[in-house]
């Protein structure tokens, strides 16, 4: 077992609703305690100004533009990333000498990885200055350097928590539900393979946002009133991203929520959820055996007629489905749970993605890393 070091884990998913901060125990590799875990919401007002970034990152082309907005909003994150982790260490009775590093995801504003371009706000030099902690940054750009496409990079925190599952019949596949949904499989013998696996949250939440005024559908209220929309699913099922041979990861923009026209409020988010389910059923398709069970994380695994939808059509392929409270985690921290543990793999020079995680030529590492007491920078 390698040095075990104790990372906060920051996190602010394609869903920009606020922060995710979780504390893990680890070696960076199959040694893993999980710690308490803090959401922290961004105000309206805030969110609403990060959810204007994204029109303003159309116009990068270097990853180190920061046009329009992107500047003072970088800024502003950056804070309020500081100010939740002040908060966790508060809330935990935890100081800063209790932490050896930082994990910072930073708010993906654009991501196009067929042009190898990434893009991450969030500045970890200003957070290690703020906090007074080590902080490893900006994980997803070495994957992209090497022929990956940057994304899912949770995978290898999926992979170590399986290894504690002891006997299983079969292979078990992470889902997370989040903006974007991707899936994690880990087989029998522990091999890893891991893509997008299709539209999540976001076009359900952009749904009822532009037709109820409200920012997400709560446990699938909503969706509980309506019936789903051959028409309308089939749409978005029949996309080629469900049929291509070679796995991608997705932009929140990749795909588009309906229109006004296209069904009535409480049937589209119905429709929607549907899709969001279908759509890991129908790239699950695509991985070496299918699952024998799937463990769901991320928001969408509150959304109740989502859940129904995956566990009967994953039902059909003799698999089961559970929460990831089922199987003894917290969905809600997963994601950022994860961040902690990729910085330690960081720290440690292992690799954070893998050819069948990211489509990347061979392992690699990742990441920079910030320390404010020598105010240095290194890869």
């Amino acid at each position: 077992m390698g040095e075990v070091k104790t990372a906060i884990g920051l996190m602010s998913g394609t869903s920009m609703d606020g922060i995710d901060v979780a504390l893990v125990r680890t070696d960076g590799e199959t040694f893993v305690e999980r710690g308490p875990f803090l959401g922290v919401p961004y105000d309206p007002a805030f969110r609403d100004r990060l959810k204007g970034t994204l029109e303003d990152a159309k116009a990068i082309v270097d990853r180190s533009e920061r046009p329009a907005s992107l500047a003072s909003v970088e800024y502003e994150l950056t804070l309020r990333h500081a100010e939740a982790v002040r908060r966790f260490l508060e809330v935990n009775r935890l100081s800063i000498s209790d932490i050896d590093v930082i994990g910072f995801h930073g708010q993906t504003v654009l991501h196009r990885p067929d042009q190898a371009l990434t893009v991450q706000i969030g500045d970890g030099r200003l957070l290690a200055r703020e906090t007074g902690i080590a902080v490893v940054y900006d994980m997803r750009a070495n994957d992209m350097l090497h022929g990956g496409q940057g994304a899912p990079l949770v995978p290898a925190y999926h992979a170590a928590l399986a290894a504690g599952f002891g006997e299983r019949r079969g292979a078990v596949s992470f889902v997370n539900i989040g903006g974007i949904s991707n899936l994690t499989y880990i087989g029998r013998e522990g091999e890893i393979v891991a893509y997008d696996s299709g539209p999540g949250n976001t076009l359900i939440d952009q749904w009822v946002e532009t037709h109820a005024g409200i920012p997400f559908d709560q446990g699938g209220m909503i969706a509980s009133e309506g019936r789903v929309v051959p028409d309308l699913a089939e749409r978005y099922l029949q996309s080629p991203f469900f049929t291509d041979e070679k796995r991608r990861s997705l932009d929140r923009n990749d795909f588009l929520p309906p229109q006004g026209a296209d069904a009535e409020l409480s049937d589209g988010a119905r429709t929607l959820a549907y899709v969001a389910a279908a759509a890991i059923v129908k790239s699950a398709g695509h991985l070496p055996e299918l699952p024998v069970s799937y463990v769901v994380c991320g928001g969408g695994r509150l959304n109740r007629v989502l859940m129904q939808d995956l566990r009967d059509l994953a039902a059909l392929q003799g698999a089961t489905v559970v929460s990831a409270e089922e199987a003894g985690f917290d969905g809600d921290a997963m994601e950022a749970e994860a961040w902690a543990y990729l910085a330690v793999r960081s720290l440690a020079g292992l690799p954070l993605t893998y050819p069948g995680t990211t489509g990347v030529r061979e392992p690699v590492g990742g990441g920079l890393l910030i320390d404010p007491l020598l105010d240095i920078a290194r890869d």
